[in-house]
């Protein structure tokens, strides 16, 4: 699969993948880009061109992963990236999906579907939790440990100084299998007696979900967390 490159126009990038719009927006791009490419949308937004161009590629084509030139962008650009996938799953892809749920077990009163709906109430609540963790403890532990890396600071705050980043990185897997376990649930094992559209569109949006998370949990865990794991050799040696 070819490359997005600098030159590439926006609306080429848009009809090749749809499913780019709201990594794009991410960085703060609006539909209405008239025939501008890339460099220039970079330019316009003083958004960082070479990280942009990892980002989109990596979730454009799941076999390319430049892990060493992503290593190489700062810990804050990483981090306000992760943070705005964040307010997006959030405001936006889990409101949908509970939305999709609520219209499907409306229109079919089935007991399998109930049973569907407080399984992905408990995988929200224990995605949420993960996500406020992340935003309240992770983040803020590598942005500061950047600083001490960068000798802005001396040393950590008193409450990140027990942190590990290992500790972060063990909570993706338990929510991902999750994830995982409610698809295979409808997939499988729903009765047959429900609305079609009301059910592929529930899917559909579960598939979606996925796949952004998948990229995000790529970024931190190949990313983000070697990345991290060096600063703590370096500062805690």
């Amino acid at each position: 699969m070819d490359l997005f490159d600098k030159k590439t126009k926006l609306a080429f990038l848009i009809h090749s993948n749809y499913l780019l719009l709201p990594v794009i927006n991410r960085f703060g791009i609006k539909l209405g880009f008239r025939d501008k490419n890339i460099e220039d949308i970079c330019l316009e937004k003083n958004i960082d061109l070479n990280f942009f161009l990892a980002i989109i590629n990596a979730f454009q084509n799941h076999e390319y992963f430049p892990e060493k030139e992503l290593r190489s962008f700062s810990s804050e650009l990483i981090v306000d990236y992760l943070r705005k996938s964040h307010i997006d799953f959030k405001k936006i892809s889990l409101p949908k999906i509970e939305q999709q749920l609520n219209n499907l077990v409306e229109k079919s009163h089935s007991d399998d579907l109930k049973i569907i709906q407080s399984f992905y109430a408990k995988y929200k609540e224990e995605l949420i939790e993960h996500i406020q963790d992340e935003e309240e403890n992770a983040f803020p532990y590598v942005l500061e440990l950047q600083k001490v890396a960068d000798k802005k600071t001396e040393s950590l705050p008193a409450h990140l100084v027990g942190y590990s980043i290992q500790s972060f990185e063990k909570e993706h897997t338990n929510v991902d299998e999750k994830l995982f376990d409610l698809k295979n649930i409808v997939i499988k094992y729903l009765e047959p007696n429900y609305q079609n559209n009301d059910c592929n569109a529930f899917l559909f949006e579960l598939f979606q979900f996925e796949r952004d998370l998948t990229d995000h949990a790529r970024i931190e865990d190949k990313i983000l967390v070697p990345k991290v794991m060096a600063m703590e050799k370096e500062v805690k040696a």
